[in-house]
């Protein structure tokens, strides 16, 4: 793909350009590139509370008897730390913030389609937030129900319930807005030249999540809303006391939040299809297949959702089909690992540390696939259904897939975004404790969770008690990797040396203008002529 350069004089988004300025051009910017370092910066804020309250959970498990805090805080802990990282870090991470800063450069566009939208999902986004923290010190306290909120617990307790999931329900209006937002700019802002299959895998992955956060939210939302009313008015839809049905409610959760494991999960998978090429200088091998897969996922994910209650006493018929569905929805995950360990394959393989989490996505998300196959074996689900060997698989799915990923973007476009390289070596260091702590933690919970440990539980039996140890271990090797990884990129921001328009060598358009981008990115909007991951001596060894 060939550009126009634009040029540096041009001011950055990074520096005022309105009649606004200080903190109040950054709260009514309409820029993309400046709402997606706003998303950034709350989502690394909710991030490290979530796994300050991780740690604790895991302290209280090195003995088996417990002192340090009680069975109802452990319960608040708990459900509170699910709602953190789901909510406001996992699903809006890679798209509202790589989404916002790169979909619009990636397709040659200067802005999405609906700036003042865009902004508008900010302010719900943090909206939402607020009230999830003030559900903690009002109405009862902490809710104590597990993110889920399952009924009928979540009706009767008398925690405050009722703002933590109206929290969710403006949560799922900047999700909303957010996918309208993209699809629009796809559809209706590509560059000329820029057909379907010229655009950049990322924009595949965001254009498939966006379908998913149009359709499916409005489900969790209802279901949401009527919780409150039935919290409320005393109406009986999932209560059975009042004639209600509680696997309702599981119905409509799943409905749902199945598919917000593919939000979350599409996402990453195409930033890796981003960083594979560009540290292979080879064109991806099977463009059309990923593609394709991607929108497999959105389709076929969504019809899986029952595979969170097999134990739920659905009818035989019921559970072959979703467990037959399970299986199915593993094979476009499949095509798109074959595909990028194929596009290594006698690629010029560049060992930056991008590639590094990339390649610890994919291996960590492949055990994360694996035990979730697993799950979808009625026979075994049956065993380790509500084990830890539930909170290991999900873990390995969205930490060691959302998560590793959301890294690995961070230190592909950092110096895109911010001007500025990090020291390569402290993201080395960084990688090892994290890597071996993320094993030791999650891969015990498989463990106890094949030796029947069940989930959510404040105490534990002694013969358990070696591996819970072994977790905890490891919990305290991944915040200090996850320290170091941070600090480094923080310090990197004020005193990392200054980064070139293309420090790794790639072809798409974000590379085509300087670090950081222009304020409109492009001073013409750039004509496509060729498919993208065009490599130049790939004509020359041909």
């Amino acid at each position: 793909m060939s550009t126009p350069h634009t040029t540096a004089a041009e001011p950055s988004y990074l520096v005022d350009t309105g009649v606004r300025t200080g903190v109040m051009a950054w709260l009514t910017t309409t820029d993309h590139k400046r709402i997606a370092l706003m998303y950034l910066y709350a989502m690394v804020v909710f991030f490290f509370v979530g796994v300050a309250i991780g740690v604790i959970m895991r302290l209280v498990q090195l003995t088996t008897f417990q002192h340090l805090i009680t069975a109802q805080t452990y319960n608040a802990m708990f459900t509170l730390h699910g709602v953190i990282m789901i909510f406001l870090f996992v699903i809006p991470g890679l798209p509202a913030v790589f989404g916002n800063f790169f979909l619009p450069i990636l397709i040659g566009a200067k802005d999405v389609s609906f700036p003042r939208l865009n902004l508008a999902s900010w302010y719900f986004f943090m909206a939402g937030a607020i009230l999830a923290v003030l559900s903690l010190f009002t109405g009862g306290g902490a809710p104590d129900t597990g993110w889920t909120f399952y009924a009928p617990y979540s009706l009767r307790t008398g925690t405050n319930v009722s703002l933590a999931v109206f929290a969710a329900f403006v949560l799922g209006f900047s999700s909303m807005l957010t996918g309208i937002n993209f699809i629009t700019t796809i559809h209706r802002l590509r560059a000329p030249g820029m057909k379907w299959f010229r655009m950049p895998l990322m924009c595949w992955a965001l254009y498939s999540t966006s379908w998913i956060q149009i359709l499916a939210t409005p489900i969790v939302a209802i279901t949401l809303v009527l919780v409150i009313l039935e919290r409320f008015f005393g109406i009986g839809i999932f209560d059975p006391a009042k004639g209600g049905d509680p696997v309702l409610y599981q119905h409509l959760f799943w409905i749902y939040s199945h598919p917000a494991v593919y939000i979350m999960i599409l996402p990453a998978m195409g930033v890796i299809s981003e960083i594979i090429p560009t540290f292979t200088k080879r064109t991806i091998f099977g463009y059309k297949a990923i593609a394709f897969s991607s929108m497999s996922i959105a389709g076929v994910g969504s019809l899986v959702w029952a595979h969170h209650m097999f134990t739920s006493g659905m009818s035989g018929f019921a559970l072959m089909l979703f467990s037959l569905l399970t299986m199915i929805v593993a094979v476009p995950s499949a095509i798109k690992v074959f595909n990028w360990v194929s596009t290594l394959y006698k690629g010029s393989i560049d060992f930056q540390p991008p590639l590094l989490f990339a390649l610890t996505f994919i291996f960590l998300f492949c055990i994360g696939g694996l035990t979730g196959v697993m799950n979808g074996a009625l026979a075994l689900n049956v065993h380790i259904h509500d084990t830890y060997f539930i909170v290991g698989h999900f873990h390995y799915v969205m930490f060691g897939g959302t998560g590793m990923a959301l890294f690995a973007a961070l230190l592909y476009w950092f110096p895109k975004m911010f001007g500025k390289m990090y020291s390569k070596k402290a993201i080395y260091v960084s990688w090892f404790p994290m890597f071996v702590g993320f094993n030791m933690l999650y891969f015990g919970m498989l463990i106890l969770g094949m030796m029947g440990m069940p989930r959510r539980y404040y105490v534990h039996l002694p013969q358990y008690h070696t591996l819970h140890v072994v977790a905890t271990v490891g919990s305290w090797l991944l915040v200090l990797g996850l320290v170091i990884f941070f600090a480094a990129l923080i310090v990197a921001t004020f005193k990392g040396p200054k980064a070139e328009a293309n420090p790794w060598g790639g072809v798409t358009l974000e590379w085509t203008v300087p670090s950081p981008p222009p304020l409109e990115n492009f001073d013409v909007i750039p004509t496509i002529t060729h498919d993208p991951y065009h490599f130049p001596q790939q004509e020359v060894e041909s």
